[in-house]
């Protein structure tokens, strides 16, 4: 990293492709944040006891073993938004991995001026004081913050890719999140699940 800027904090990162890797480092170095990559997630788990990154990079391998290592995060109150890659992920997999708390799950391959964008926007949204805020729907599970801000574009109209854009998330992540929504609410679709929270006792409109 240049002398002369300051440092944006630790990224901790795990990612079997050494190219990947070095790719990621290189980038991460250049926006001023000083990168630690990890074999394994015992020794990232390891490091988290002792001090706090400002965001984890967690690849998740075919095995999903890396849902193991976001869950211990959180248990051991790691409170660091964690990015969760996968070159083989599925809706299925960014729901278990939003509920076991990442902040975004990516499709590999990706850009890596993507990711950097990504974990500046997820540092920075973390750092504001209503990132942990929950939300109450009749009936419902609580929504996590996240969730309800995909529940309010999902009843202006959006679709997943301007709700990614919107919120700096990937597609995918966007996916995860409807899923979830529509778990929590019972609802079969999108038009079903916003008819179930804003449509009681009004009539639908066309």
């Amino acid at each position: 990293m240049p002398g002369n800027m300051l440092s944006k904090g630790e990224v901790f990162v795990i990612d079997t492709d050494a190219a990947s890797r070095e790719q990621l480092s290189t980038a991460l170095q250049k926006s001023a944040y000083d990168v630690i990559c990890f074999a394994d997630g015992a020794s990232l788990l390891s490091e988290a006891k002792a001090r706090m990154p400002a965001c984890v990079l967690l690849e998740m391998p075919p095995d999903r073993s890396g849902l193991e290592v976001l869950k211990r995060l959180r248990e051991e109150n790691c409170m660091a938004p964690v990015l969760v890659t996968s070159a083989n992920g599925s809706i299925a997999m960014a729901v278990d991995a939003i509920k076991s708390g990442a902040a975004d799950f990516i499709e590999k391959p990706f850009r890596t001026h993507d990711i950097v964008d990504r974990i500046d926007a997820a540092i920075d949204e973390f750092a504001q004081p209503g990132s942990h805020r929950q939300r109450w729907l009749p009936g419902c599970e609580p929504l996590t913050g996240r969730e309800g801000d995909v529940l309010e574009h999902l009843a202006d109209g959006l679709t997943n890719k301007e709700i990614a854009r919107r919120m700096h998330l990937s597609a995918r992540t966007v996916e995860g999140y409807r899923a979830s929504l529509l778990k929590k609410a019972g609802a079969k679709n999108v038009t079903d699940l916003l008819r179930r929270i804003f449509g009681q006792g009004t009539p639908t409109q066309a």
